[in-house]
């Protein structure tokens, strides 16, 4: 077992003990975590359901990373900006005419006819800050009805349809704000995948090897499972009734195998050293300019737009929306960024350059809120 990581100045408890505090109490039945300047992973536990699968967990796992995804596109495209092949600031037309003319509800609840239309063009920054005016509709209303009806609501599962059909669904919907005018979470990162794809004239997967993944040995990261390291995969898990399910076996599931068709709006999969590669190399300077990390790590969402409805409730009293992470903006933590994926996967960088990183495979809810909240204090 890797020599576990000493906690960060002021820690009261090592991220280590805090997952396995978890395991003890049922919480999860194990995962991997690190913490530290440099942290090598630690296994702690087992796969699957306690009692169902005594697979310990080992540590080179191949994991549903799903909304830590947001990171890796987030930098991809600034770096499209910085070779000159996309400007933060020039319309997404040009690339995605789907999206050259949206329409606008007059309010998020209004009925889907009752628009107005855009008074600014969509850009590469609302996708990068999620204000593009697509996203996850929380609260009821016509165009949450109309999302679910077209296969847009956000969720564990891959879209199930292609690239460019998501994109063409999607933009038949009213936006549910001006752009840059209201944050809603999720949908813009699936826009930006496809607009990196038709960007660089290659699927998202195919521009991530070349550009980010191969350069920094990312071997294990990709839209799919490698082929032949299925095994490597744990199962998803779910709860139900205060008991573990399982969501999506050991070893199989939507994730392995060829992809159905051009999946450059989907989430990757990946594993805890390929993503510490990526994190540290991203916290030391080697992926972006000073300018451009300074851009991404902090909160670039104006107040007016932090609609407390368009998330869980008191996000935006402590924090903020930078580009593909979020940033600590008050209390013991301020300066910190990261950001989670949806099956209990965690990430984050303090000012002082120390890393954490959580991978388990259960999706988010109260069970899992727990550790995570445990493990942010760590």
């Amino acid at each position: 077992m890797p020599t576990p990581a000493a906690p960060s100045p002021g820690s009261s408890r090592s991220a280590e003990s805090v997952l396995e505090d978890a395991v003890r109490r049922g919480v999860v039945p194990g995962g991997i975590v690190a913490r530290g300047r440099d942290p090598r992973p630690v296994p702690v536990g087992v796969h699957g359901i306690r009692g169902a699968d005594g697979t310990p967990w080992r540590g080179d796992e191949i994991v549903r990373i799903q909304s830590m995804s947001k990171a890796i596109l987030a930098v991809a495209a600034l770096r499209l900006v910085e070779h000159g092949a996309l400007a933060l600031d020039s319309p997404v037309a040009p690339w995605m005419p789907e999206l050259a003319a949206p329409r606008v509800l007059r309010r998020p609840d209004a009925p889907l006819t009752d628009t107005v239309a855009t008074d600014a063009p969509l850009t590469l920054r609302h996708l990068l800050t999620c204000t593009s005016g697509y996203g996850m509709a929380l609260t009821p209303s016509p165009l949450q009805d109309a999302m679910r009806e077209a296969g847009l609501e956000a969720g564990a599962l891959p879209w199930p349809m292609d690239a460019d059909v998501f994109v063409g669904a999607l933009a038949a919907l009213p936006l549910v704000g001006q752009p840059g005018a209201r944050w809603r979470y999720h949908h813009s990162f699936s826009l930006l995948g496809v607009l990196i794809s038709r960007v660089t004239g290659t699927s998202t997967g195919e521009h991530l090897r070349t550009d980010l993944l191969d350069p920094l040995g990312m071997v294990d990261t990709a839209h799919r499972v490698p082929a032949g390291q299925e095994h490597r995969l744990p199962p998803a898990l779910g709860e139900e009734d205060s008991a573990l399910v399982e969501r999506e076996p050991a070893g199989g599931g939507p994730l392995t195998g060829p992809a159905p068709h051009d999946v450059s709006h989907e989430e990757l999969v990946s594993t805890a050293a390929d993503y510490l590669r990526f994190l540290t190399a991203l916290r030391d300077g080697a992926l972006l300019t000073p300018a451009h990390l300074a851009l991404m790590t902090s909160d670039q969402v104006p107040a007016a737009a932090k609609d407390p409805d368009g998330f869980f409730p008191g996000f935006w009293e402590t924090t903020g929306w930078g580009m593909g992470v979020c940033t600590v903006t008050a209390g013991a933590h301020r300066g910190r960024w990261g950001w989670s994926g949806g099956y209990g996967t965690d990430v984050f960088v303090d000012p002082d350059g120390s890393v954490g990183l959580l991978l388990t495979q259960l999706e988010m809810g109260e069970r899992i809120g727990s550790l995570l909240e445990a493990f942010q204090k760590s």
